[in-house]
């Protein structure tokens, strides 16, 4: 069965300190019927922003993710957020064009060097895409936001959330696998589909095939059988429509793109929500 329906912008009470394509900040509190009830563990096989993570707010959670920098710096804020904040405050005072592009061609020795890199690229470059070369280097150009920090930024709590979490660099498969009874499973992985034309759906082939996309689909249902409760976001494409027809509901959600460079194109669009 596939329903409809049409969601509003909003934002939890701690931010993520991220800005990450696709991310979900927006989908608790649209479908607030879908994360209540009880469970014991909030996981995330694919935690990019961890926008889900801190509306939430659960007191025990498992956050993975195959990017390794992006698990480093989270490990690093979860042990120790002031040295990374601190900076970032720096980076902020010496922001330009010749220092960004300085600061992605080198990486640091040491893993708050390293963290705080991480989050001022992310920050500075165009619209938070993490993006890298076939060598394993990030070349996503530089963006046109100006700030570093932010008002708003609330690390302390970000790094006091993240205190109550086990931190994981693993193949999703890996953490379904060991996905069960009151476990609460919010899967949201690179939107990849069969057959597309589309520049950056072609970029996250190389990063998660559609191979991937069938092993998710499994993955996510084995760990229903055994229990969890499963949410599955992801391109509301028919291939993908057709891959998870027989298993669960299928909500589309209607939304606003803010990817999109030029602003004329930042225009509705739609995702598909699994409830596997």
């Amino acid at each position: 069965m596939t329903r409809s329906l049409r969601l509003p912008e909003v934002s939890g009470d701690l931010r993520p300190i991220l800005k990450w394509a696709g991310g979900k900040r927006w989908l608790a509190d649209s479908l607030p019927n879908v994360f209540v009830g009880d469970f014991n563990r909030f996981v995330e096989p694919f935690v990019g922003s961890g926008a889900m993570f801190f509306a939430l707010q659960p007191k025990r959670a498992w956050l993975n993710d195959v990017n390794r920098d992006l698990m480093e710096m989270y490990t690093q804020l979860k042990a120790d957020w002031r040295p990374v904040y601190d900076l970032l405050r720096r980076y902020h005072s010496k922001h330009s064009t010749d220092f960004y592009y300085a600061m992605r061609g080198q990486i640091p020795s040491d893993r708050i060097h390293r963290a705080a890199r991480f989050i001022y690229l992310n920050r500075t470059c165009f619209n938070g895409l993490y993006r890298v070369n076939l060598k394993g280097i990030f070349n996503v150009p530089k963006g046109t936001k100006t700030s570093v920090v932010f008002s708003d930024d609330n690390f302390e709590g970000v790094s006091s959330a993240l205190r109550r979490t086990r931190l994981t660099n693993f193949d999703f498969s890996r953490v379904l696998h060991n996905c069960g009874e009151g476990d609460l499973v919010f899967v949201d992985p690179p939107y990849t589909i069969n057959h597309n034309l589309n520049g950056f759906l072609k970029y996250n082939e190389n990063l998660f095939s559609w191979t991937d996309q069938i092993r998710l689909r499994d993955a996510a249902f084995d760990a229903k059988q055994r229990g969890a409760k499963v949410i599955v976001s992801n391109a509301n494409h028919r291939s993908i429509r057709d891959l998870y027809r027989d298993c669960g509901e299928l909500i589309v959600a209607h939304r606003h793109s803010v990817l999109a460079a030029d602003s004329f194109k930042r225009r509705a669009t739609s995702e598909l929500i699994i409830l596997v």
